[in-house]
């Protein structure tokens, strides 16, 4: 094991890990954070360097955590050897098999491997996987034509935490705000969000949502593709994910000509026996 804290050669790694999109999207979505003054505490673990096999990031020993939070508890993988992958997760100290955590990734052998190795430590293991997708730069519709009634578009702020803690399953702890990074919302004539989407720690679009009561205006898709030119801008992929039953946001994503790729994402969230009760999942 090998935790790279050289920033010249976490540059380097972000650069080798675009060779091989899609699959290593998840942890080079969260290089590229650590590179941009590491917002969410994230550090990487590897194999060996430079010609690495398998890399993870994880969250900084020395961060604050909560063992029962697997958003803040997230590992993100990409593997060129699915044993040293296998090797690496066995390795001492690489992960914290203590606490209810989640893993990420893009490879079809994942699941199988991560929870072979769960097993052996007595985890309980939960798949939830989607359609993965990306908004190629140069098929981005124009949205001018969706600010003809000039809604204001802005940001989120902690003073939405409560309001994203009611609406998303990510939400409900402290921390909820930092998958907001960036993020960009409409808001109504009072200043209040109606419709959004925020960005994750692997630089992942994710939970667009309009209330209900503003839906069909247009704002979905005025925020995605905002969204989706402001990661672009700052060198980012704008990628997302979406489950296969979530019909009227593959027909959104559709309408705005979003790539969907031949990869899937793959979600493991793993719960040690002693907090399978207390878990929030």
């Amino acid at each position: 094991m090998l935790v790279l804290n050289c920033s010249t050669k976490l540059l380097i790694l972000e650069k080798m890990l675009k060779s091989h999109f899609p699959e290593s999207l998840k942890v080079y979505g969260a290089v590229m954070n650590i590179n941009r003054g590491n917002p969410f505490q994230k550090e990487v673990v590897l194999d060996s360097w430079p010609d690495f096999k398998a890399v993870i990031t994880q969250r900084q020993r020395d961060a604050e955590t909560d063992n029962l939070d697997h958003y803040t508890n997230a590992y993100a993988v990409f593997y060129k050897d699915v044993r040293a992958y296998q090797q690496l997760l066995k390795e001492h100290d690489v992960i914290n098999w203590d606490q209810v955590f989640q893993m990420q990734g893009l490879q079809s052998d994942l699941y199988d491997i991560s929870k072979a190795v769960a097993n052996s430590e007595q985890l309980d293991v939960k798949l939830t996987s989607f359609k993965a997708v990306h908004f190629p730069v140069s098929t981005l519709p124009d949205i001018s034509s969706l600010m003809g009634s000039s809604p204001r578009l802005t940001y989120l702020s902690d003073a939405d935490a409560d309001l994203l803690n009611r609406t998303w399953s990510g939400g409900g702890n402290e921390q909820c705000l930092w998958y907001c990074f960036p993020s960009v919302c409409v808001h109504d004539d009072r200043g209040s969000p109606v419709s959004w989407t925020i960005t994750d720690q692997y630089a992942t679009m994710c939970h667009g949502y309009t209330l209900p009561e503003h839906s069909r205006k247009g704002y979905s898709r005025l925020v995605a593709l905002t969204l989706a030119r402001k990661l672009q801008s700052w060198g980012f992929p704008s990628q997302g994910n979406v489950l296969d039953d979530n019909t009227a946001s593959i027909s959104l994503l559709k309408s705005v000509h979003a790539e969907f790729l031949p990869c899937r994402f793959h979600r493991l969230i793993l719960t040690p026996a002693t907090f399978s009760a207390q878990a929030h999942l």
